[in-house]
């Protein structure tokens, strides 16, 4: 059966994202719950299904004690990395559509200024990083950037991608940022700024990589029979899917590098959604680093393989571009929160609710995630 228009997603919350928070990351995580729960005009005891992110914040028993969930009939969970929350949207998507469910409550939180989860450290914890740990780790490649460096490479070796296309990048999430008032980075950033920003990892430079921040985010996932009871216009999970890499937990044991799992997902969802790259009108894409917005974009479509960096060029992607992308400033400039943020910033971009941000006449869009060797998955969601 096709989940198609069978799932909504209800309400929105979020934290403010900030450097150095006071609140642990499950406080930060039921807070931003309670936030998209009372946006759906709901009560903590309507929500009887849980998906809590990823390994590195609460699970769903901490949510019936906390909450008083006096029936709780679905929890997940997701450990897939940045690619969780758009794999989550799927999961609670076929929940409510089968009728185990009728509201699930996705959230996520973080405090990396805690010492506890930064980036690096999740590679010694989830279970796909053992081959990792066999082939990568080896060489001296610990984190995140040096894995994700050689792909990077290799893609700019066989298509002749250049760093000043990963710098317009950049400076597109920037721009977006400054719109946002719940944007961590607040100063303009340039093509030069970017191409003089120290090396982390060649090719990466300091402005390729995503922030370390703190702060919560969730969405909750109702029946799309739904629709009327909540208090804001519903929008509707139209297509999604998901899809792993080949060689899915070692990139360098691949044989092609720069292959990832969303080009076996977009298909489907576009397919399921009925509708092209060209009826996109806001786009919300993992940017882990600059390469992972090039190489999603021509995963899903919107050019050929190896065309990704020609396309992000003359600000097509920043504000009043042809293809408007993270206009939250994503997790380049605004938080970096596994990407859940950007569910939460599509929602708002589909109900017309961004501000500043805001997409004229935003009907259609998509957000991608993108897990730790590839993994990835794609929601292309409408207003109802």
């Amino acid at each position: 059966m096709s989940l198609s228009d069978k799932a909504c997603v209800s309400g929105v919350g979020e934290t403010a994202y900030v450097r150095g928070a006071t609140k642990t990351a499950f406080e930060l995580q039921i807070e931003a719950s309670l936030s998209a729960i009372a946006d759906a005009g709901l009560k903590p005891p309507d929500i009887d299904g849980i998906i809590p992110i990823g390994i590195v914040s609460g699970i769903a028993e901490d949510f019936v004690d906390n909450f008083g969930i006096p029936d709780l009939r679905f929890s997940a969970l997701i450990p897939h990395g940045g690619a969780s929350p758009v794999m989550a949207l799927q999961c609670a998507a076929m929940a409510v559509a089968n009728g185990v469910c009728r509201n699930v409550l996705i959230t996520f939180g973080r405090n990396v200024s805690a010492g506890s989860n930064k980036a690096g450290a999740r590679i010694h914890q989830m279970p796909q990083f053992h081959y990792v740990t066999e082939f990568e780790l080896a060489t001296g490649m610990i984190a995140p950037a040096q894995i994700y460096a050689p792909m990077a490479q290799r893609h700019m070796a066989l298509y002749g991608t250049t760093v000043r296309q990963f710098g317009a990048v950049a400076v597109a999430m920037r721009e977006h940022a400054l719109r946002n008032d719940n944007a961590i980075m607040k100063k303009p950033i340039t093509l030069s700024d970017h191409e003089n920003s120290r090396m982390i990892a060649d090719p990466f430079r300091l402005f390729d990589c995503s922030l370390e921040s703190d702060g919560g985010a969730a969405v909750i996932v109702s029946a799309a029979e739904q629709a009327t009871d909540f208090r804001h216009h519903p929008v509707l999970i139209a297509g999604v899917a998901t899809g792993h890499p080949d060689s899915p937990a070692s990139i360098t044991q691949r044989e092609d590098m720069t292959s990832l799992g969303l080009g076996k997902a977009a298909p489907r969802a576009f397919s399921m959604a009925g509708v092209k790259p060209a009826d996109i009108d806001v786009a919300e894409i993992y940017d882990c680093f600059t390469y992972a917005v090039i190489r999603q974009l021509e995963d899903m479509g919107f050019c050929a393989k190896g065309e990704g960096g020609p396309f992000v060029e003359n600000g097509r992607l920043g504000p009043g571009g042809e293809l408007p992308t993270n206009t939250h400033g994503g997790l380049l400039s605004q938080a970096h929160v596994w990407g859940l943020n950007h569910v939460v910033e599509l929602v708002q971009q589909l109900r017309g609710d961004a501000g500043r941000a805001q997409v004229p006449d935003a009907e259609v869009g998509l957000v991608t995630g993108y897990g730790d060797m590839g993994d990835g998955a794609l929601a292309i969601m409408r207003r109802a």
